[in-house]
């Protein structure tokens, strides 16, 4: 009938073109791309690992510009490197001189304690300067824990006499772009333990109310 819409082929939405797949160059290239923005200040070590994990996982091109959505389209103008990376010094005689929360890592720390040990949490907002920290521990009693996220490349060597140096962590194999700590740790008595993130407590149910007593009771 003339006046009515017709439903032919030429009337049908054109398919939507399917996703590209991600060759591993993109892959590599994605990688470095958010370990400049690591460097620049613009992720967290956590964040970093979570999308460097998820870089190296995808499949399609949209996959991975999805990671990168929200980052500069190029490097920023950060000032140029130094000629030495930035090195932090962490000295203690009683007690331990504690990083947590969010806090800028130095690519180079030092820590000195007499008695206790250097508490170095990066799972809580750390912010690295470069993608690969290198920590150098000297203790007398006692030794640094460190806490680092999953999917960061940890590497611990050292020497204790009485004591030992123990990974307490289950992170899986890492990828070759990874955030890398180097720890060595330099003990007399006690040692070194690297850890994983915090596991959430578990809330308590409340009591439940004791029923209400039968009447003429």
């Amino acid at each position: 009938m003339e006046g009515e819409a017709g439903s032919g082929p030429d009337d049908r939405e054109p398919e939507a073109a399917p996703a590209l797949r991600a060759s591993d160059a993109e892959r590599e290239r994605t990688v470095a791309r958010l370990r400049v923005a690591g460097g620049e200040g613009r992720l967290t070590l956590d964040e970093l690992a979570q999308r460097v994990e998820a870089a190296y996982g995808a499949r399609t091109d949209a996959q991975l510009a999805e990671l990168v959505a929200d980052l500069p389209a190029a490097p920023g103008t950060a000032a140029p490197p130094a000629d030495e990376p930035r090195h932090e010094w962490l000295v203690s005689i009683i007690g331990g001189a504690d990083r947590r929360g969010r806090w800028r890592v130095a690519p180079r720390i030092t820590s000195v304690e007499l008695i206790g040990g250097a508490d170095l949490d990066f799972t809580e907002g750390a912010i690295l300067e470069s993608p690969d920290v290198e920590i150098t521990a000297w203790t007398l009693i006692g030794g640094p824990d460190i806490r680092v996220p999953d999917g960061v490349e940890v590497e611990l060597s050292g020497f204790a006499l009485i004591g030992g140096h123990d990974v307490k962590r289950d992170a899986g194999p890492t990828h070759a772009g990874a955030p890398r700590i180097r720890v060595r740790a330099y003990t007399l008595l006690g040692g070194a333990d690297i850890k994983g993130p915090r596991k959430p407590r578990r809330r308590r149910r409340p009591p439940e109310p004791d029923p209400p007593a039968p009447p003429g009771s």
